[in-house]
């Protein structure tokens, strides 16, 4: 059975699955090993604490108490989480989706920040760019091309959603940090073409790219339905480690929307705050099983 991880905030974590890095599942078939975990869902909360930051005062958590008794009644609940410094939105997501803290995959402040010019001047730029992009200035004419996601070998980081999909499973993610597209500039020459039909809606009609294109995407497993060549681009990742060919994805895109996800029936919920690894994880793990 196929599955799609959806996130809220933030999204799925590949890392933890430790699947030999150039496997590929057969068409059709998603596997995420034993116990009979079909899905996985991540959601990441940014700035909810669970602690009290005023003793008389009710925690984040205490103040959603339909969240915070989900959390503690379905699984064990773990708040023991080192949270990445400078903190931040950006900094905080893409360290829970690479397992990493900034220094080693390119982010290490959010949500902007400047860089140096050869000049020894500065230039701005942000948190917020696609997986692949380069760096995103905010000047014209960069002087920095570098990967934004650029990990201590001077590559772009490896991609959280790797693992997932050459495990035959589909990774959904909404409104999560540059696994889907962030905005209609670089994002969009990136990943489709500065000459594309997509590159000249944005250029013509802003409002109406940002609806078409930004913040949903489904990164496909090979021969997957969710991705059709006619509603689809190739899901480009040049420097991934092992290679990444022959895979799709797509976004909420305007020639055809994404379709409806049903809710999973019949599902059990584990919650845990570690990866499989033993590594902390900065949000919320649903392993889904069939129940018994």
């Amino acid at each position: 059975m196929r599955s799609i991880g959806l996130a809220t905030v933030a999204a799925t974590i590949a890392v933890a699955l430790g699947l030999p890095s150039a496997a590929i599942a057969q068409p059709g078939l998603c596997e995420l090993g034993a116990n009979g975990i079909e899905h996985i869902v991540y959601i990441q909360f940014d700035n909810v604490h669970f602690r009290r930051d005023n003793p008389n005062v009710p925690s984040d958590l205490e103040q959603m108490p339909n969240l915070l008794s989900f959390l503690e009644q379905n699984g064990a609940f773990l708040a023991n989480h080192w949270t990445p410094l400078i903190s931040h939105t950006s900094v905080d997501i893409l360290t829970s989706l690479t397992g990493v803290y900034g220094d080693r995959m390119g982010v290490p402040i959010g949500n902007s920040l400047r860089y140096f010019n050869p000049t020894g001047a500065s230039s701005p730029a942000g948190s917020f760019a696609y997986w692949t992009d380069p760096l995103d200035s905010f000047v014209a004419n960069p002087t920095d091309t570098t990967p934004q996601m650029i990990d201590r070998q001077g590559k772009t980081h490896p991609a959280p959603w790797v693992p997932f999909t050459r495990a035959g499973c589909d990774v959904g993610a909404f409104a999560t940090a540059n696994i889907e597209l962030e905005n209609i500039g670089l994002d969009i020459t990136t990943v489709f073409g500065a000459n594309s039909p997509e590159a000249k809606e944005a250029q013509s009609d802003p409002s109406k790219a940002v609806a078409d294109f930004e913040g949903i995407a489904v990164h496909c497993a090979q021969g997957s339905a969710l991705c059709p060549k006619t509603a689809s681009q190739l899901d480009l990742l040049p420097q991934e480690p092992g290679g990444y060919s022959g895979f799709r994805a797509r976004g909420q895109q305007r020639q055809s929307r994404l379709p409806r996800l049903r809710p999973i029936s019949g599902a059990d919920f584990g919650l845990s705050g570690d990866d499989a690894r033993g590594r902390r994880a900065g949000g919320l793990w649903l392993y889904c099983r069939r129940a018994r």
